[in-house]
């Protein structure tokens, strides 16, 4: 049986299974205790031992404590290790993402391990690298690890984290209750964790913030998806005095100097609702721990220093153990550790199986009698019905107008209409004379643009064909549709020429295949 962890990249954390990395944090666990006891033999069972192996460190945003976690992560293996200092980089002169990585790669690096600003860059390197090395007959595709990309994911804090919380309740995997504290807003460490804790059996999370620092509502949604119990604190004051409480809590630093001049007048009592005070202390539960992706603001840290050297602090050896799981997240990639593995692989999703533009009988009746509210069928040519069923008038007018656009239906005769049913909601309504038929890649656009829509080909006064649409599954390979986070990859603010992807969620919405940001149908298109 293959290493299934060989040459993976790790762009998300759910790009690991649950079972993937259950295998993972027993690993690490023994890792671990192989180091604490000087066991050279075991620990030789995960060093990669080859001085042609490249592992390349590529830093485009400033980081201490992640940057020398990998750097001494990578110097366990005995492999060739580099970096690509930002400063000096001429990717800050426009230098683009692909041709650096491409160059980078046919240089015998294996792995590269990446922090940005921008959103999703892993995902789309893992790609193109991918596409190059396959064009260019290398021996091996490279393998991508994110370091954190912009207010995205932070993968191998996420690991380092649970296995943090797996140690302090004794690698049991059957529940965790967790209390979120700080700037969930922000943070993509705890963003990580709407997915991340799936690995317990069941979870309970409570988010402690004011409401400008509260968690955005999609990772809410996401965590409720998952099965999570869910809730909601203005302040660990407020949380002290009601609900049951967490033994474990998890602190992140508030970042208000992303939110503007409004929040920062408010700076003291943001800070004041999530900074945790001396007379708390009683009433915390017995063998409760704190943890922090650290570092902690040394004027205004969450976790006050006196709390240091009292039984709470958990965030020390979280930070220690930030080197023990990646070493060995680097030997899994490489195949060095991983043959033992049994279980599920991470889910490639099925996009090909669904159908999401139905063909359906038509009714044979003639369209000449069908007369409705003025507007008179016509005798040749297509009309899309059920636009937008149930929204208001405006909203209706103002996506057809869109439809209209992105299908190139706006030359020539024809019009639109909005009519009221009998339930009272109001659908919209295009008809266009003279069109014979729409091609499968304008249907496709169709179900994308207009999901839940009916499309009639008109011949002779009767429905010759009739199809129905539904949200597809996966959107991409339009040009005019874009991710509206300007910090993606794919955004046109980047420049990169990233065509824009997307997946359809559980809420009938579309999350951006590299950043993930959630977006409605009518909202990924680029306006005309």
């Amino acid at each position: 049986m293959s290493n299934v962890f060989k040459g993976r990249s790790l762009c998300v954390i759910e790009d690991f299974s649950i079972e993937e990395r259950r295998y993972f944090f027993r690993k690490t666990a023994e890792l671990k205790k192989a180091i604490l006891e000087n066991d050279e033999k075991k620990m030789d069972e995960f060093r990669i031992n080859d001085p042609d192996f490249g592992i390349y460190e590529v830093f485009l945003e400033d980081s201490t404590r992640t940057k020398e976690s990998f750097r001494n992560a990578a110097n366990f293996h005995h492999a060739k290790v580099s970096e690509l200092l930002s400063s000096s980089s001429s990717i800050n002169k426009g230098e683009s993402y692909a041709d650096t990585f491409n160059m980078l790669s046919g240089y015998s690096n294996r792995i590269f391990i990446v922090r940005s600003k921008v959103e999703g860059l892993t995902k789309w390197l893992s790609e193109e690298c991918s596409e190059y090395a396959e064009r260019n007959g290398q021996p091996y595709k490279p393998a991508f690890i994110n370091a954190g990309d912009g207010k995205h994911e932070h993968p191998t804090q996420e690991l380092l984290d649970e296995f943090s919380f797996l140690e302090n309740q004794d690698m049991d995997f059957s529940h965790i209750h967790v209390a979120l504290v700080g700037d969930l807003y922000h943070g993509r460490t705890v963003h990580s964790k709407a997915d991340g804790l799936k690995i317990f059996d069941s979870v309970t999370v409570d988010l402690i913030a004011p409401q400008e620092l509260m968690m955005p509502e999609n990772y809410i949604e996401i965590m409720k998806d998952n099965g999570f119990e869910v809730n909601i604190y203005p302040s660990i004051e407020a949380y002290l005095k009601g609900g049951k409480i967490a033994k474990i809590w998890y602190f992140t630093r508030p970042q208000l100097e992303r939110m503007g001049e409004r929040i920062l007048k408010k700076e003291a009592e943001l800070r004041e609702a999530i900074t945790f005070k001396k007379e708390f202390m009683p009433l915390l539960r017995e063998g409760t721990k704190f943890y922090h992706p650290l570092p902690r603001h040394k004027e205004h840290p969450t976790i006050p220093t006196f709390l240091d050297k009292t039984s709470l602090n958990g965030w020390e050896a979280q930070a220690i153990n930030g080197m023990y799981c990646r070493m060995v997240l680097l030997s899994l990639i490489a195949g060095k550790t991983g043959d033992d593995f049994h279980g599920a692989r991470a889910e490639e999703k099925d996009y090909k199986s669904e159908e999401y533009i139905v063909e359906v009988q038509p009714e044979n009746k003639s369209r000449e009698k069908n007369i409705s509210e003025g507007v008179r069928p016509l005798r040749n040519g297509i009309v899309i019905d059920h636009i937008c069923k149930g929204d208001s008038p405006e909203e209706i007018r103002k996506h057809i107008r869109l439809i209209s656009s992105v299908l190139g239906l706006d030359d020539g005769r024809g019009g639109e209409w909005i009519s009221q049913g009998s339930d009272g909601r109001y659908k919209g309504i295009i008809f266009r004379p003279g069109i014979s038929d729409l091609s499968r890649k304008e249907l496709k656009r169709l179900a994308a643009i207009a999901p839940h829509c009916t499309l009639n080909i008109i011949r002779d006064g009767k429905v010759e064909k009739k199809f129905r649409t539904h949200m597809p599954p996966r959107i991409y390979n339009f040009e005019d549709m874009s991710c509206k986070n300007d910090a993606c990859i794919s955004s046109p603010e980047s420049k990169e020429g990233v065509p824009a992807a997307f997946y359809r969620t559980k809420e009938d919405t579309y999350a951006c295949a590299y950043c993930g940001r959630v977006h409605t149908f009518k909202e990924i298109w680029n306006k005309r």
